[in-house]
């Protein structure tokens, strides 16, 4: 059951078979199912070690199904033997079910025996297992169970509670649908105590209900800011010829080149490393060339570049040329990818197996300014940055000044055109969901998206082909509870409530016993 359970899960984030339901789409019952079930095998377990185990492996199957995109980055274009890379892709997905396995264990230890607060203990202890994942050693919360949900009724949370707690009240939801189940059949947990199920599953159900009753307004917490239209570029060079000097260096400066001056919106923006190339590298003119005409047209442009040189290093950088503003806005990348982007310690020789180019930069810092553009305030940030909602939420600290739109500029080409792009697009309209913000990417082949407040994509351009999208944005201005509390105190709020939980579980147990 935890095996199947797992790869359920794995499909809720991204369904991945052609012709049965939406490909690449979030399936949220799925994942509901998925901890229902897990829940079940956890309540049949008979110790701590079992529990554990089976969360483990839950975990594992999940996480490895998830990103399984991992092999295609670090063999097909990384140079990586396939054994090696296949291993190292499960490894890696072994050793962050650990997290998991210890919050089961803690689970079957404290509050197993089915009553209404074991299905709120385990909903905080999986979270606590979640931010684990996402925040220790930098962290890497891809295809967190919150994820699953952009489109269903727990997406009312996000603006109040953020991703990982929508992730805690699916467990809830989870376990409380076990212990029923579990009732129903006339089965005991472990202990011969019979769940009791009947609060729990009416807060499940409400939980599920009351957000499709409630009054959308209800939920709005940011104001028209005004519109403004846009360009986004999506070039579609393949990954192993992007950095290739005779072939995808100069079709990459030709054609991004052209459509940033011949774009006619006040707004256009192109990917991660649109030029591939230092400035110091480029051809000669190219520069002026490409700041001289974009400041004639009077719109603004935002594209990736790296900068920098050998004596004070390198950084993956994102520049804007803003009508009016002298200065060239700058954004260096803060969350930078283990492996792709440093090095950790003791692991050059296992980034000397792969033949990826840039591969050390250095750390912008966190909460850089917003791009100014006729009264908007732009968010920029870089590929999988969007991946940390609370690193984002450091640009909210101040309502007055606080982005009215986020912009993201990726290359996912690393990973093919399989569910990585499906499942980042997914991380994209949680973030929009989180702020009531716009959300606009452009990537090398995509998904290139315009994503409204409401994380509805509003229009998106074909995978993997070369193209330009235009839209008409709204930028908002307004602050949710989760840009306020997160601005202020990053994730630890959810933390404080996992440990209190926790302690509170554990001091009740000491008193039974």
């Amino acid at each position: 059951m935890p095996l199947l359970a797992g790869l359920l899960h794995a499909a809720g984030v991204a369904w991945p078979l052609h012709g049965l339901l939406d490909y690449g789409q979030p399936q949220w019952a799925l994942q509901l199912l998925s901890m229902a079930l897990l829940a079940h095998a956890l309540l049949a377990a008979s110790s701590v070690r079992q529990a554990a185990q089976r969360a483990w492996v839950f975990t594992t199957v999940y996480l490895g199904c998830t990103f399984g995109w991992l092999f295609t980055a670090m063999h097909t274009y990384g140079g990586m033997p396939a054994p090696l890379a296949a291993l190292a892709e499960w490894l890696l997905a072994g050793a962050l079910a650990l997290y998991f396995a210890v919050a089961a264990g803690l689970w079957w230890r404290l509050a197993h025996r089915g009553t209404f607060s074991g299905a709120l203990v385990f909903g905080l202890l999986w979270m606590m297992a979640e931010l684990a994942r996402g925040t220790w050693l930098t962290g890497f919360g891809w295809g967190a169970g919150g994820y699953a949900h952009v489109d269903g009724p727990l997406a009312f949370f996000a603006p109040w509670l953020g991703s990982y707690g929508i992730g805690a009240v699916a467990a809830f939801i989870g376990m409380a649908l076990a212990q029923a189940s579990l009732r129903a059949m006339g089965r005991r947990a472990p202990g011969g105590v019979r769940p009791s199920g009947t609060a729990a599953l009416l807060t499940a159900l409400t939980l599920l209900i009351a957000p499709l009753l409630l009054p959308a307004a209800w939920n709005q917490w940011t104001r028209d800011a005004g519109s403004f239209s846009v360009t986004l570029l999506q070039g579609g060079i393949a990954q192993d010829e992007k950095f290739e000097q005779s072939s995808g260096v100069p079709q990459a400066l030709k054609w991004y080149e052209a459509q940033l001056l011949g774009a006619g919106t006040d707004l256009v923006v192109a990917p991660e490393t649109a030029v591939p190339l230092l400035p110091q590298d480029l051809p000669e003119g190219y520069w002026e060339r490409l700041s001289t005409g974009l400041r004639e047209r009077g719109h603004a442009a935002i594209f990736g570049i790296p900068l920098g040189d050998n004596q004070q290093g390198y950084t993956n950088s994102a520049i804007g040329l803003m009508p009016g503003q002298a200065p060239i806005q700058r954004y260096d990348k803060h969350h930078l990818v283990p492996f792709g982007e440093f090095i950790p310690p003791l692991f050059r020789w296992f980034t000397n197996l792969m033949h990826i180019p840039l591969g050390d930069f250095n750390r912008g810092p966190l909460g850089q300014a917003s791009f100014p553009m006729g009264g908007q305030r732009l968010a920029v940030h870089i590929c999988y940055e969007d991946l940390f909602g609370e690193e984002l939420a450091t640009r909210f600290m101040d309502a007055a000044s606080a982005p009215t739109a986020l912009v993201n500029v990726s290359n996912l080409a690393w990973f093919g055109d399989g569910l990585a792009i499906d499942q980042h697009l997914s991380i994209a309209r949680m973030r929009a969901l989180e702020f009531a913000l716009p959300v606009l990417r452009a990537t090398n082949t995509g998904a290139t998206a315009v994503i409204a407040h409401t994380g509805v994509v509003q229009a998106q351009l074909p995978y993997g082909k070369a193209g330009v999208l235009q839209g008409q944005v709204q930028g908002r201005a307004g602050l949710t509870p989760f840009a306020l509390w997160a601005a202020r105190w990053g994730l630890w709020p959810l933390w404080l409530m996992g440990i209190a939980a926790l302690c509170w579980t554990a001091w009740s147990r000491r008193r039974q016993d």
